[in-house]
């Protein structure tokens, strides 16, 4: 394709943009809206993943040992829990902090304070990688010996991975449909463009004008409906996820809630919002022109 080829197949597809201004206008209204819709859900989908990966991490399988080895050997099943498939880490907890935790832990009874350390037994939190293993890494566990006791919370890990996965499907379900609802809208918008110019489209065919040559211009057209309305959308999205995200710093004084910084995932936002810009519109019109070259 030649220099002049495509400074005509850019300028035709300009001209179509702003000689159907009403049209375009509802067009990139639309895509935009789509896309703030898409975006918003996927980063809302992405900062509940990041929670629930920093939940996961807090997820602990305790390991007991026996009350009757000393510090050398309680230090010993430390280092095989560590070795285990599964473990990314294990952590300590002498029988005096486990009573002081336990004892925070019910502030308000009074018949659970100034217990008796001897009752408690130091032990291992265990952290794992994967929480799909949590049964088969507990079962290996309390093969270590000098382990005496293994508590964990299966219905926990289960809700972590049931929550994972239904988050998934939703956020993936949703970016589809609104990907097809928008190629849909986009290639109707443009095809009520297009039958304006039905006529004429029939003439060039007639003069031996290929499909391409017919086609480029309105891909040019569709590039840029597209690539405009990722850049509104992309800078609407970043005025609305800073603001969100400055509302829950203020409002949330315990910190809970942990919003991802926009600055760090700026890019792979901005990367995603011009694919599918570009994939909206680029690919309305192509679906749009197709009629319109059978003739």
């Amino acid at each position: 394709m030649s220099r002049h080829n495509l400074a005509y197949f850019a300028r035709e597809g300009l001209g179509n943009l702003f000689s159907h201004g009403f049209m375009s206008f509802a067009a990139i209204g639309i895509t935009v809206a789509c896309l703030l819709v898409m975006g918003t859900f996927s980063l809302v989908a992405y900062n509940a993943e990041i929670q629930l990966e920093r939940l996961e991490s807090d997820y602990e399988i305790l390991a007991f040992v026996d009350e009757t080895y000393d510090a050398s050997q309680v230090q010993a099943v430390g280092k095989e829990l560590v070795k285990l498939p599964n473990v990314k880490s294990c952590q300590f907890i002498s029988r005096e902090e486990a009573t002081k935790s336990f004892e925070e832990k019910h502030e308000g009874d009074y018949m659970l304070q100034d217990l008796d350390v001897s009752i408690f037994r130091d032990r291992f939190a265990v952290y794992v990688n994967d929480l799909n293993q949590v049964r088969k890494t507990a079962s290996t566990i309390h093969t270590v010996e000098g382990v005496v006791k293994v508590r964990v919370d299966e219905d926990i890990a289960s809700g972590f991975i049931m929550l994972r996965n239904v988050a998934g499907v939703v956020c993936i379900a949703l970016i589809a449909i609104l990907l097809v609802v928008s190629i849909f809208i986009i290639s109707n918008t443009i095809r009520l463009t297009t039958f304006d110019r039905r006529d004429e489209i029939a003439i060039m065919k007639m003069v031996g004008a290929t499909d391409g040559f017919i086609r480029w211009p309105f891909v040019y057209e569709g590039f840029m409906l597209g690539l405009l309305s990722a850049v509104i959308a992309f800078g609407l999205q970043w005025l609305l996820y800073e603001s969100v995200a400055k509302s829950i710093d203020v409002s949330d004084t315990l910190q809970i809630l942990d919003v991802v910084p926009f600055g760090s995932i700026w890019k792979p936002v901005a990367a995603f919002f011009g694919g599918v810009g570009l994939l909206v519109g680029v690919g309305g019109s192509l679906t749009a022109i197709r009629k319109f070259l059978h003739v």
